[in-house]
C-alpha cells in the first residue's frame, strides 16, 4: 500500500524556520518525482514545490522561491521542505504528494493527510 506521511508541522513565529518531512512507503521512492502542495484556511490548493527523482532538479512557486528548499533522501525514502523566513501567509496545511509518472509534468496520484503549519506572533 502506497503511503506518504507528513510530519514537522507546528507553530512558528514570523521570520522563523521549520522543516517538514514526508516518509514514503509502498512504492519505489527513487523512481518518482515528488512535490509539496499547501492549502491555506478558506483557500484552494496551491502547489509549492517539486523535485525530480534524483533530487538535482527542483521547481518552486513564486510565492516561496528563495525562502523554501525542497530535498529528498532516496536512501531513507524521505522528502523534505525546509522553510525559512516564514510569513503569516505561509500558514496552511502542507501535503506531500507523489507524481504518478516519471515526470512532474503529469498528475499526482497519492497525497498524505497533511501537516498544519501555523505562523503567528
Amino acid at each position: 500500500e502506497v503511503q506518504v506521511v507528513e510530519s514537522g508541522g507546528g507553530l512558528v513565529q514570523p521570520g522563523g524556520s521549520l522543516r517538514l518531512s514526508c516518509a514514503a512507503s509502498g512504492f519505489t521512492f527513487s523512481r518518482y518525482p515528488m512535490s509539496w502542495v499547501r492549502q491555506a484556511p478558506g483557500k484552494g490548493l496551491e502547489w509549492v514545490s517539486a523535485i525530480n527523482t534524483g533530487g538535482d532538479s527542483t521547481s518552486y512557486a513564486d510565492s516561496v522561491k528563495g525562502r523554501f528548499t525542497i530535498s529528498r533522501d532516496n536512501a531513507k525514502n524521505k522528502l523534505y521542505l525546509q522553510r525559512n523566513s516564514l510569513k503569516l501567509e505561509d500558514r496552511a496545511v502542507y501535503y506531500c504528494t507523489k507524481y504518478e509518472g516519471s515526470s512532474w509534468a503529469g498528475g499526482m496520484d497519492y497525497w498524505g493527510k497533511g501537516t498544519l503549519v501555523t505562523v503567528s506572533s
